[in-house]
């Protein structure tokens, strides 16, 4: 197949969607197929607005795939008739996110019209594919295809992650994601303030996403405690993450929501228990109480709970990290489902 992928940036940019888009990529690639990138430039949303004026889809392809963060942009090019199928790949909704009504809104009414043009749809969670059909019906041809979690290879083994939970230290937390509201590092700084001797935090992300949120939260974390309890490693290549992963004992990301969540799981293939929220796919991943616990967003006091039960009992603590493992080890393989990835895709051309 001949396939194009609209993006906004690189495909190299630091985020769980952008790692799916390209494992995808390196996937139909190994395959045979060929794929162009189509790349917008980042703007803020209302910018890409006016990319309708002048963006067209571009001849010869098969079928064009379309990250669906590039919603705003693609209104006109996507009138009927297509030249070719458009396969909208959603990670998550932006009108899913938490904002003030009047702007979800807004927000709902583009991506309604921008859902409707499209002629099928790649959906990485069952959340979001509800929250699609929510919004604009289930009528199209759509396929469910969790993200890839294995980047990191084989995990930690039993007798590795019972003797990490076991060790008597301050409880180490990791937080992994891009400094930006939407993930909660201030819920969590928060709730570790409640009791901060108890505790020690990595921080792993970028600090450019959102320069002002990422310079309120370094004050925050000043304010929060003793200062060598939070550390600050900005965005670490693989082997570099991977060893956090190994040294943490809990990962907390209290995102206010997730479409997915690839993080709790790779998580998990270490053996890390995971705290996310109520809030979105979350609870696709994570079983409350059992791979880890599901607090209410914005909520630092049940999370400072759940936090200090794991810190003093350290039994428990070892049956979730126990039972997190099992669970990554259920997850589909990458190859199966980007597999069924593209025998969907086939299905809208000639070839299949």
């Amino acid at each position: 197949m001949n396939i194009g992928l609209v993006i906004y940036g690189s495909l190299n940019y630091t985020s769980g969607g952008y790692f799916y888009d390209r494992r995808l990529v390196e996937y139909l690639r190994a395959q045979g197929d060929e794929v162009r990138i189509i790349a917008l430039p980042w703007r803020d949303y209302f910018k890409h607005l006016t990319d309708n004026l002048s963006f067209r889809l571009p001849p010869g392809l098969d079928l064009v795939i379309q990250d669906e963060l590039n919603h705003p942009s693609l209104l006109r090019a996507n009138r009927r008739p297509h030249p070719y199928p458009l396969i909208s790949l959603v990670h998550h909704l932006r009108s899913s996110e938490q904002r003030p009504a009047w702007q979800n809104a807004f927000y709902r009414l583009i991506e309604r019209r921008y859902l409707r043009s499209v002629d099928g749809l790649i959906l990485n969670s069952k959340t979001t594919r509800d929250a699609v059909q929510k919004l604009a019906g289930d009528s199209k041809p759509q396929i469910v295809a969790y993200p890839p979690t294995d980047r990191f290879g084989s995990s930690l083994s039993a007798n590795e992650v019972r003797l990490r939970a076991a060790a008597s230290l301050p409880l180490q937390i990791l937080f992994l994601g891009n400094l930006i509201p939407r993930k909660g590092l201030h819920t969590l700084l928060a709730a570790l303030s409640l009791h901060p001797s108890a505790f020690h935090l990595d921080i792993v992300g970028s600090l450019e996403a959102d320069p002002a949120y990422a310079r309120a939260i370094q004050d925050q974390a000043v304010a929060s405690g003793p200062e060598s309890r939070v550390r600050f490693h900005g965005p670490l290549d693989d082997n570099s993450l991977a060893e956090k992963f190994r040294s943490a004992q809990v990962l907390v990301v209290p995102s206010s929501y997730e479409g997915f969540g690839i993080v709790y799981l790779e998580g998990m293939g270490f053996g890390l228990p995971a705290i996310g929220t109520t809030a979105g796919a979350a609870c696709e991943i994570i079983t409350d109480g059992q791979t880890g616990y599901l607090v209410p967003p914005e909520d630092p006091a049940v999370l400072a709970a759940r936090l200090l039960t794991l810190a003093r009992n350290r039994d428990l603590l070892t049956q979730m990290s126990l039972n997190a493992l099992a669970r990554y080890r259920r997850h589909p393989a990458w190859d199966q489902t980007a597999y069924s990835i593209r025998q969907f895709l086939l299905k809208f051309t000639s070839r299949a």
